[in-house]
């Protein structure tokens, strides 16, 4: 099955599921930019389409009156209270064009220890773009970024070594983060049990599912206990039970004091973090 008929069959079971059309529309149009991006074939990194969208459908729960993509830059309720720790990552007046036209328009955020910010927004509206500027990989036209401790960044797509075995890109990412060789291992196999996967074996990268891709690139994102975690939708390819176990391991981070920035379009988990970033541009908000 090529790209465009995954995709259509997922629009399909997405509806016999009963999901708003809205969110339908932004999950399927969130997985056509994976598939283009990454290059890989849908059901290698999804799965079949019933079973993907069984997955969304239970991940997002019943729809809610009104809902869509669009949600307000607000504070969200904390669950369970806490108090905010020092400032980690600052974002002033972030702009960035590609020839002449503007992704980002002065954007704003500020994330403290113990934090959980979301980035949502319409397909195209820069998040990515966003995360990329945040973890220096790219330079905005304008505006700055400050952050305060170290990093740790898990891309959407790509960020693993083909020929390379997961332990080894523990070592080799481990080692960047002054771990030693055994070191990084035990890390990279703690991190990897919470997400209920056993990295061991003989297994190259590039025979990984792109759910497990997914899970490797999130391992290495936290080796070394960054202090500021950058989660491009890194549940990409998850089946529901990894899918809500990568939310546990979010709020385990947040209890220790992590400050967590993550790209989602799951709107179901919005009230379960601290603030949210809504990238969609005012003028499709308001249509």
């Amino acid at each position: 099955m090529n790209s465009d008929g995954w995709l259509q069959a997922l629009a399909g079971e997405l509806h016999r599921r009963g999901l708003d059309p809205d969110l339908s529309r932004h999950v399927v149009a969130e997985a056509a930019t994976h598939l283009r991006d990454s290059g890989e074939p849908p059901l290698q990194v999804f799965g079949p389409p019933a079973t993907y969208a069984t997955a969304v459908a239970e991940s997002v729960g019943a729809p809610q009156p009104g809902g869509g993509v669009g949600v307000a830059r607000v504070a969200m309720p904390v669950r369970p209270p806490h108090t905010p720790g020092p400032v980690r990552l600052e974002v002033r007046g972030i702009t960035k064009r590609y020839r002449r036209r503007p992704v980002l328009t002065s954007v704003d955020l500020t994330v403290r220890a113990g934090e959980i910010a979301a980035v949502v927004g319409a397909n195209g509206a820069g998040k990515s773009t966003f995360l990329r500027i945040c973890a220096g990989l790219l330079s905005p036209d304008a505006g700055r970024v400050r952050v305060h401790g170290t990093l740790g960044y898990c891309p959407q797509s790509g960020g693993t070594a083909d020929f390379l075995y997961p332990e080894e890109h523990f070592v080799l990412v481990g080692a960047g983060r002054g771990l030693h060789r055994a070191e990084a291992r035990a890390a990279g196999r703690a991190h990897a049990g919470a997400l209920d996967w056993e990295p061991a074996g003989r297994t190259q990268a590039r025979h990984l599912s792109g759910g497990t891709r997914q899970k490797l690139n999130l391992v290495m994102a936290a080796l070394g206990e960054p202090d500021v975690l950058l989660l491009d939708e890194p549940y990409q390819g998850f089946d529901r039970g990894t899918y809500l176990d990568f939310w546990q391991q979010l709020w385990r981070w947040r209890a220790d004091g992590r400050a967590i920035v993550v790209v989602t379009h799951l709107l179901n988990q919005l009230d379960r973090v601290d603030t949210v970033l809504d990238l969609t541009p005012a003028r499709e908000m308001s249509a």
